[in-house]
């Protein structure tokens, strides 16, 4: 607020006047609103004072002939709120609460806040602003003590928002992840991804098949291990590849999170209180074109009768239900590459609603066919880039980008409510906070440029989590390498993050894009950085695209900030499907 500082008498203070006492409040910019003057002798002045940014009224009786300094700023006195501080010895102070200490007798003063988590109380300066506030993190005693000696301060308490209450069940439960598991071109297995996402390795291989010669694109981040090997002969006979995949992914997230390999009856859990919500968006496009295939060459006694089961997007959730002898549901959600997010989310809100206990949820695709090759190059939608130049053809964020890679894997969660994991005494990696949906309703094929729709699915996803802004420490990218796709995304992203430098990845140039099967594999990832503490790297974003506003992660790992607890891994697919995750680091 710009000032001239002047002398008057207080005779000639009128309402709005930005009034200082002494040469001493001006050097310390302790100001005050006049609201109020009332003559109360003949030479005596009763002047009502408030602070500036708002506070309780004070008032003082003047000498009409004492001379005193206003700001030479006029201050509309409607404007100015009548505030009192909380007091935090009568509030229950919960893990991510805020705390605000704002010097509302300075116009100029900014709001100090504190955000509780692990039981202390941490400056919240997110980004580069942290080492301005180096101080030790305060106890619940310590921020108490401190709230009732600040002088010339209003003390705001801001709780973390609830989500509202059902009358059901009086409350939604949260619900944490206790499993992962990961089939991916990096390898079969968590570990594999994990490890190869750390080093910044490549998983996206040449087509040698000579089904894929003569295409004008043959490359794809394709499964490096036969997954029929990794599972019992006839059962994998009956399964087409993408059931394959998810059948090994949950079976690991299952096993990871302490469950007896034998299913829900080995584990001493009822059936009927465990789910599967699976993401695809074709399965595997290889039976039925082969079905097609035979039926040209022999006729129709050719043509297998498994072809039908095998070739709905339904099978891989079936065949998870299946193996572990799950009842409860076993659910598939097809909306284009934002699938196996939106599966993701499907299922918190089954167990934070009271329908089931325990969920598998993810995705898994295997759509690196001829047919679909052929289709994607033919939209001009692939990376025409081979393999070879010492770094990946698929390029997230990068100047030059020129398309995505087709991939194929899958990756699941193990999701259950809070007090059934802490019941049995599992390991909880994180809690699955929130999720947010939307449509673009522009294009069959193309993004809105504008992100108007990414932003409305990000920011609901963070309302659903009872998270702001501020909160969010990392995002993983759904970043796909298309020119305008990324470009949407970040003009999302940094509108409602409000342009704060929040370290972003987007794995895809390890991987490629896994079609319906990328959502549960970043959600994954993202579960990893928030557990280890540590973002991977972007590969293939050698140069950052400078219309890119956003703080991308490349070349090597990087530690995660340690403001904020909320992770976001978004989703965004053909037709203008968006969905994002939002996950919370538990504390301890």
């Amino acid at each position: 607020m710009r000032r001239t500082p002047h002398t008057v008498t207080v005779a000639e203070l009128v309402p709005g006047d930005l009034l200082a006492l002494s040469a001493r409040d001006v050097g310390t910019d302790r100001w005050y609103v006049v609201m109020h003057t009332l003559p109360v002798r003949p030479d005596a002045i009763r002047v009502t004072l408030r602070p500036p940014l708002g506070g309780t009224d004070r008032d003082e009786v003047l000498d009409r002939t004492r001379t005193v300094t206003v700001g030479g700023h006029r201050v509309d006195t409607a404007g100015v709120p009548l505030l009192t501080s909380a007091n935090l010895r009568a509030v229950e102070l919960r893990e991510g609460d805020r705390v605000g200490f704002l010097r509302t007798v300075d116009p100029d003063a900014a709001e100090e806040t504190y955000v509780r988590r692990r039981g202390r109380w941490h400056h919240d300066a997110p980004g580069d602003h942290a080492h301005d506030h180096p101080e030790q993190p305060l106890s619940d005693a310590e921020l108490r003590t401190r709230a009732a000696e600040a002088v010339d301060h209003v003390v705001r308490h801001h709780p973390r928002p609830g989500r509202p209450a059902t009358s059901a069940t009086g409350g939604p439960r949260r619900v944490v992840v206790t499993g992962l598991g990961a089939v991916t071109p990096l390898g079969a297995g968590v570990d594999d991804l994990w490890a190869g996402l750390l080093e910044g390795r490549c998983g996206i291989r040449e087509l040698d098949g000579e089904e894929f010669a003569g295409l004008p694109v043959r490359i794809a981040g394709t499964v490096p291990v036969d997954p029929v090997a990794l599972l019992p002969r006839p059962q994998a006979r009956r399964m087409n590849r993408a059931a394959q995949f998810a059948v090994l992914a949950a079976r690991e997230a299952w096993e990871d999170a302490g469950f007896d390999p034998a299913g829900t009856t080995g584990s001493g859990l009822d059936p009927e209180r465990v789910g599967v919500s699976a993401g695809a968006i074709l399965g595997d496009a290889s039976v039925l074109v082969d079905g097609d295939r035979r039926l040209r060459e022999k006729g129709p006694r050719g043509v297998s009768p498994l072809t039908t089961p095998m070739t709905v997007p339904s099978q891989a959730a079936s065949q998870v239900s299946l193996a572990l002898r799950i009842t409860g549901e076993a659910r598939t959600v097809t909306s284009a590459c934002a699938s196996g997010t939106e599966a993701i989310g499907q299922a918190v809100d089954r167990i934070r609603y009271g329908r089931i206990d325990v969920a598998l949820a993810g995705g898994a695709e295997a759509v690196v066919t001829p047919a679909i090759m052929a289709s994607f190059a033919a939209m001009r939608a692939l990376s025409t880039r081979g393999i070879g130049d010492g770094d990946s053809p698929s390029r997230p964020f990068a100047e030059d980008r020129d398309g995505f890679v087709n991939g194929e894997g899958a990756g699941f969660l193990l999701l259950e409510a809070e007090e059934h994991a802490r019941a049995r005494g599992a390991r909880i990696y994180c809690e699955a906070a929130g999720w947010g949906l939307s449509a673009d309703a522009h294009h069959m094929a193309a993004p809105d440029p504008s992100g108007t729709g990414v932003a409305l699915a990000l920011r609901r996803a963070l309302a659903d989590a009872g998270a702001g802004a501020a909160d969010v420490a990392h995002v993983n990218a759904h970043a796909t390498a298309t020119a305008d796709g990324d470009l949407a995304e970040a003009t999302a992203l940094t509108t409602v993050l409000g342009g704060r430098r929040v370290p972003v990845t987007a794995l895809k140039g390890h991987l490629g894009h896994l079609q319906g099967a990328a959502g549960g594999v970043e959600a994954v990832a993202t579960v990893l950085t928030l557990h280890h503490g540590l973002i991977p790297p972007t590969i293939g974003c050698a140069v950052q695209d400078p219309e890119i506003g956003l703080d991308v992660v490349t070349e090597a790992p990087r530690a995660l900030p340690a403001w904020g607890d909320v992770a976001l891994s978004n989703s965004f697919g053909f037709g203008g499907h968006n969905a994002v995750v939002a996950l919370r680091r538990v504390w301890g």
